[in-house]
């Protein structure tokens, strides 16, 4: 669970009136109201003139709710699933929550046109900005210079790096680097599980049937690959931890608990 040292989007003040945060996430007024009352949104801060402003974890929510809603769960099977989160969780473990969710999530395109962009962005989108969405991925152009194919698996991750103060050339290389050692860590998990179903000699001809081998590889795949997503996640999340703190010079942190983020 982050702390203040390190969620500051935690220690950012809620501004977003009701309309900019219905925007920001891609719904509308009603249903963030909606939310509000089914509890599956927290209240906003109440402003001067007795004005709701929500913050980055309002945000966060409401894009969990979508990914949620985009793996077939029914509001009712939402509302239990978010009840069964701690009440202090931050935005950014909201963020990991999502995820997590969708890791899950097919593959698939939509489109959308620069005046919706802008508005999940909260201002108008600059050719600077398209150039830097399209280079992480999470949009392609299309013949009408005002419409995109977009990935709505990573909108939401890519509109929050249009607000982080890093040049692309970072942000690509750090891509990079997440990209090869993903790729390293489920290569040699892989050949373990591997040599767990069929065993080390199985070059060899020796080791069980292929019917069993299959069955067996279907088994451990189905078990496996969830908790190995939540193990690379937990385990990157701890060890970031720990180098962002080193930057200030602070004590190693304490293990944080994480909660059952099983869909």
């Amino acid at each position: 669970m982050a702390t203040p040292d390190t969620a500051t989007t935690d220690t950012e003040e809620p501004t977003l009136t009701v309309d900019e945060l219905a925007a920001r996430a891609g719904v509308t007024v009603r249903t963030v109201r909606f939310y509000g009352t089914r509890g599956l949104l927290p209240p906003p801060v109440l402003g001067p003139r007795r004005v709701g402003h929500y913050g980055p974890e309002h945000l966060s929510r409401l894009a969990l709710i979508e990914e949620l809603q985009h793996h077939g769960l029914t509001l009712s099977a939402i509302e239990r699933y978010l009840r069964q989160l701690p009440p202090d969780l931050s935005a950014d473990d909201l963020a990991i929550h999502r995820a997590l969710v969708a890791s899950w999530a097919p593959d698939a395109s939509e489109e959308a046109s620069r005046e919706q962009l802008a508005r999940r962005a909260g201002r108008p989108l600059s050719e600077e900005d398209i150039d830097r969405l399209a280079a992480l991925n999470v949009l392609e152009r299309t013949d009408d210079p005002d419409i995109f194919r977009i990935d709505p698996g990573v909108l939401h991750l890519g509109m929050r790096l249009l607000e982080v103060p890093i040049a692309l050339e970072t942000i690509l290389a750090a891509h990079t680097v997440v990209l090869e050692h993903t790729r390293s860590a489920a290569r040699e998990l892989s050949r373990l599980f591997r040599d767990e179903v069929w065993g080390p000699d199985h070059e060899g001809g020796s080791g069980p049937s292929g019917a069993e081998r299959v069955k067996a590889k279907k088994s451990l795949s189905a078990h496996m690959q969830p908790l190995v997503v939540q193990a690379l996640v937990i385990a990157f999340q701890r060890s970031m931890k720990s180098e962002l703190r080193g930057w200030y010079g602070q004590d190693e942190p304490q293990a944080p608990s994480v909660p059952d983020v099983s869909p």
